[in-house]
């Protein structure tokens, strides 16, 4: 599966989730590939040991066909996962790639040559529906949309599956929803309570058995350029993307 980390709204837990769920199907014994597509190169930077060291990113490979793609991977500090490097230069892409025949199909053409490399490849998207994000859709064989437990979970969502429709129906038909992850969840509020029904009652068998809590854990582990595996082993945290990796493997099997 090559899946898409996709929400436009931003502080939902979009790298948090790509770097765990990453992590563990790394530590299940998968080959990943986790692809940093946003300009902010949070990815990047959490699990990349001095990331200024180098001096070429995803961004010189999308805009230069004769670069590799296999040039900007590295290994990350997560035993059995790569990653495809990002830098502030993405936020150059979209305004270079206008009016490019071939700008949504990029990302796409670039991954051809090291998919059979890999067991798994997870795209971080950034926080909006542009070029970028589009190009990630394209590539992509399946979307996991991260949706907080608060008040306004659901602002924009509309936008985002108008935007898959169009994707399916232009450019890769065979995209699949592979489903909605409650993140930043706070069981004891009712508030997140009834967010959980709201989001249930839109997208049904899509959203995920498991949540995520809010945990100060995951968001320290980035700091010391771990996943939340090694970082906080014993915590919910790692219990709970450990079961979202389970749920996504047995996903894909249907």
């Amino acid at each position: 599966m090559i899946i898409a980390i996709t929400n436009q709204k931003g502080g939902v837990g979009k790298t948090t989730t790509a770097l765990n769920i990453s992590a563990a199907l790394a530590l299940m014994g998968q080959k990943i590939l986790l692809v940093d597509t946003d300009p902010q190169a949070h990815s990047t930077v959490s699990v990349v040991n001095e990331p200024s060291r180098y001096h070429k990113s995803l961004f010189d490979v999308l805009m230069h066909q004769e670069e590799s793609i296999e040039k900007i991977i590295t290994r990350s500090t997560i035993p059995g996962l790569d990653i495809a490097i990002s830098k502030i230069s993405m936020a150059k892409l979209e305004p270079s790639l206008l009016g490019e025949i071939d700008g949504h199909f990029r990302l796409k053409d670039v991954l051809e040559p090291v998919r059979h490399k890999y067991d798994h490849i997870i795209i971080d998207t950034p926080p909006t529906l542009g070029l970028i994000t589009l190009n990630s859709l394209v590539a992509a064989t399946h979307i996991l949309i991260p949706i907080q437990s608060s008040y306004l979970c659901l602002e924009g969502t509309d936008d985002l599956l108008e935007t898959i429709d169009k994707v399916k129906r232009v450019a890769n038909p065979e995209l699949r929803i592979l489903g909605i992850l409650i993140t930043l969840h706070d069981k004891r509020t009712n508030i997140s309570k009834d967010v959980v029904r709201r989001i249930r009652k839109v997208f049904g068998d899509l959203v995920f058995k498991t949540y995520v809590s809010k945990s100060v854990k995951l968001e320290e582990s980035p700091a010391y350029k771990e996943s939340i595996f090694t970082y906080a082993p014993s915590s919910v945290g790692a219990f709970q993307y450990r079961k979202i990796a389970e749920e996504i493997i047995e996903r894909a099997k249907n």
